[in-house]
């Protein structure tokens, strides 16, 4: 079974046992954490949300992802602005999805 579940203004498709990348959330490695924005479960649609559906997942790891370079440069003004960028990530393992 699999379920489409929204969190940090992204959706992300998973099955049980996928490890995915999310934008932080609050919780420490080994803990769980509890996704109840559950737009699609097997063949129910929500609208927006399924009723009572939630997944569980396993926190892997806090980490941050690839530095991203910020270059910004104005042609012909002598003016350029570099900086860099790392998002905070967290690491899940999905243990258990539920239809409600």
């Amino acid at each position: 079974m699999f379920a489409v579940i929204q969190t940090g203004g992204k959706q992300y498709k998973v099955a049980n046992g996928d490890v995915i990348r999310v934008e932080k959330l609050a919780g420490e490695a080994g803990g769980s954490v509890v996704l109840d924005q559950v737009l699609m479960v097997g063949e129910k649609i929500g609208a927006p949300l399924v009723d009572g559906a939630k997944v569980v997942a396993e926190v892997v790891a806090q980490a941050r992802g690839p530095k991203l370079i910020v270059f910004k440069k104005r042609r012909r003004q002598s003016s350029r602005r570099k900086n860099g960028h790392r998002q905070d990530i967290t690491i899940l393992r999905i243990t258990d999805i539920t239809a409600g």
